[in-house]
């Protein structure tokens, strides 16, 4: 494992990425747990411009954006950065990192990620760049275990750690899996029932539920 950086001056900067198609409370409350668990000066949701390996969101990037810093416009400790919105191309998780790492040249960076997400990752674009550039924190609902085998399993035991104090005393390098409330909230979900005509009060906030219902963003579309 290649040696890591010096302690860092300040908190450590959470990154929550994601489609958000849209953001919902499963989102928030996994951020906000992990802002609280890891004691990090901030997390900023990120969300994805065009992803590379899912389909095109059904909600615009701006409508995305804009339902983001609805979400969390309030809320201490929560930000929002539009880079990969205003970024061409297909937006790549390792790109992002590096961008915020020469921002933030000894701060340390943590990535959050769900356990699916983690799981995954071998198929992201220069996935093991990403693991020298920052932490990796893998939030963890009951019912997902760690890979045992194959190449997380290595890197889990080269790098993982149990402290949350290793983020804080270094810039990047370890992983971290931290079990997080579980809410059985999905984006896929949510556009389903809205597709079927149902209310999304109490699983987004007002909001969000207010921008959806003033647009229509996730109505049938007439093919």
């Amino acid at each position: 494992m290649a040696a890591l950086a010096p302690r860092p001056a300040a908190l450590p900067i959470g990154l929550f990425g994601g489609m958000f198609d849209p953001i919902h409370y499963g989102h928030l409350r996994t951020a906000f747990e992990l802002l609280q668990k890891l004691n990090l000066s901030e997390v900023v949701l990120v969300p994805a411009g065009q992803p590379p390996h899912r389909e095109t969101p059904l909600a615009s990037s701006e409508l995305r954006l804009s339902m983001v810093r609805a979400a969390v416009r309030d809320q201490p400790g929560f930000s929002v950065d539009d880079r990969e919105i205003r970024r061409a191309g297909r937006s790549y998780s390792v790109d992002t990192v590096s961008e915020l790492r020469r921002e933030h040249p000894q701060r340390s960076l943590c990535l959050l990620v769900g356990m699916d997400a983690f799981l995954g990752m071998p198929g992201w674009h220069r996935w093991r760049a990403i693991f020298e550039l920052c932490h990796v924190v893998v939030a963890r609902r009951p019912g997902w275990d760690q890979p045992v085998t194959g190449p997380l399993a290595e890197l889990i035991a080269q790098r993982g750690t149990d402290a949350v104090a290793e983020l804080h005393r270094c810039s990047g390098g370890r992983i971290l899996i931290q079990p997080v409330t579980q809410l059985e909230i999905a984006s896929s979900d949510l556009r389903a029932l809205l597709l079927s005509g149902q209310d999304l009060r109490y699983l987004v906030p007002e909001p969000v539920r207010d921008i959806i219902q003033s647009t229509g963003c996730y109505a049938p579309r007439d093919h």
